[in-house]
């Protein structure tokens, strides 16, 4: 069965200028933290380096061009029947180095052409304030988010751009993916996951205790400075609606043992408590508990705590690609700290893709019913959704993708019973990416989500072209149909 949605439902795509635009030095763009990682793959994780240095492949400094070519692009998106476009703004296009006094007018101007064209298609623009895109000077002078510092810049560059959009976004967010870093226990990815997020490196040598330590305060400025955001975005235009994002991969007990079950609940309040602060405007009591006994969060104020009651979010933008099923560890003086009580395993029930991803329509639906039991006034974005895979560009430039149909689909239907069975209170549909861009995860253009094809190689080598892939015609019809026809 399936169902037709709203007329006023958000259907459409999602990018991030780091990962589309290119053009990273032009018209007076500052180096960001994304112009220093180097390209991936499925078993290589992504290095940052030291500034920009000879010899490495920076792969979002070309991305898709996307700076040249957006005028293009967006037109495909209209044809595709989009109601709705997120993207990002670059950190970085209007504040170079991030403590800047004065905006870069060229950046400036470069997104009010942007935000024009969307408007002149029909399509609502989906603004991310940060992006995993922060200015790297603010790593070099300030340590990134782990300086109370950043909550002023971020505010002061979100006052100019809320003031000069104010006419042209309605829909913003303020951090991408903020949860991520609640991963920080998994091993490699901590790094790349507390470099996007927050700016910081570990030198190797810290415990679990202190690079959470690290997170955590570097995470509660970044929520402070979103609150700030928010407060400050409803005054300058109460008709703004200012979102914050997390990541949603729902945990699964391995087994219904009292440890796994044990093991579970405590993975949710490791990572729950961001989504928790943005809605609610506070941590939850065993979080504060936990960070109070082993001394996580030492630098909060009563002003903090003010900022994030007077600036709890409109609306919860979410990512969902896979689920995560996590056992208890062996150690039973582990469950004394929530990011140690739990360890990521296998879920036979489950397939997974090229880069281990597990394949979980249904815990789509099952995020969306847990989120609106812990949120029940609380409206639902989502804005990613999507199958990184290997396409291939036939000799007659078609490009058979039945595997991201599939993948779609089901996550599609699965949502609209989440709305129309369950009652949740879902507004939009974006999903990642409409077209290809570069990966944020392994730096790869062959890891591909889009139903656009894009004629560009992991080195940004090839002839730029765009193709349509099968799944173009399909979601077409899909969004054509208000989601009945699948």
């Amino acid at each position: 069965m399936t169902y037709r949605l709203a007329d006023e439902f958000l259907w459409g795509g999602a990018i991030a200028a780091h990962q589309a635009e290119g053009a990273w030095n032009v018209d007076g763009k500052g180096v960001s933290i994304a112009d220093i990682l180097t390209a991936g793959d499925a078993k290589t994780q992504r290095r940052v380096t030291d500034g920009v240095q000879e010899g490495n492949n920076y792969p979002n400094h070309h991305g898709i061009d996307f700076y040249h070519t957006y005028a293009e692009d967006l037109e495909l998106m209209a044809e595709l029947g989009s109601n709705a476009f997120r993207t990002s703004i670059a950190w970085t296009r209007i504040f170079p180095n991030g403590d800047d006094e004065q905006p870069n007018e060229a950046g400036l101007e470069y997104y009010d052409k942007m935000f024009d064209k969307m408007h002149e298609l029909g399509i609502e623009p989906v603004i991310t304030l940060n992006h995993f895109e922060m200015p790297y000077h603010l790593v070099k002078e300030y340590g990134g988010w782990t300086n109370r510092k950043l909550i002023d810049l971020f505010v002061h560059y979100a006052e100019v751009v809320f003031n000069r959009y104010r006419d042209k976004v309605t829909y913003w967010m303020t951090h991408n993916e903020i949860s991520n870093q609640a991963g920080i226990n998994l091993g490699a990815h901590a790094q790349f996951f507390v470099w996007t997020n927050s700016g910081f490196v570990f030198n190797g040598d810290e415990t679990l205790n202190e690079k959470i330590a690290k997170m955590v305060q570097a995470a509660h400025y970044e929520l402070v400075a979103s609150a700030k955001v928010v407060a400050l975005g409803h005054k300058i235009n109460p008709n703004f609606k200012i979102g914050g994002m997390v990541n949603v991969a729902p945990f699964y007990p391995a087994s219904p043992s009292p440890k796994d079950m044990l093991a579970f609940q405590k993975a949710r309040q490791s990572r729950d408590w961001f989504s928790d602060v943005h809605i609610n405007g506070e941590y939850p009591v065993e979080i504060e508990r936990l960070y109070e006994k082993f001394g996580f969060r030492p630098d909060i104020t009563e002003q903090d705590r003010a900022d994030l009651k007077a600036g709890t979010i409109d609306y919860l933008a979410v990512s969902y690609y896979s689920s995560t099923t996590v056992k208890a560890v062996d150690n039973p003086d582990n469950f004394k700290n929530a990011y140690a009580s739990y360890e990521v395993t296998s879920n036979p029930y489950i397939e997974t893709n090229d880069w281990g991803w597990g394949l979980d329509a249904d815990g789509l639906r099952y995020s969306l019913n847990e989120l609106s039991e812990m949120y029940p006034h609380t409206p639902i974005m989502i804005v990613e959704n999507g199958l990184g895979a290997y396409d291939k560009l036939e000799d007659d430039q078609s490009i058979h993708d039945p595997y991201r149909i599939d993948y779609l689909k089901h996550h599609i239907q699965a949502m609209e019973e989440a709305i129309v069975e369950d009652g949740v209170q879902v507004i939009g549909y974006l999903s990642w990416g409409p077209i290809d861009i570069v990966s944020a995860g392994t730096g790869e253009m062959k890891k591909r989500y889009g139903y656009i094809y894009v004629d560009l190689d992991d080195f940004g080598e090839g002839t730029g072209r765009r193709f349509k892939k099968d799944s173009f015609k399909w979601y077409q019809q899909v969004i054509a149909s208000k989601g009945s026809d699948l």
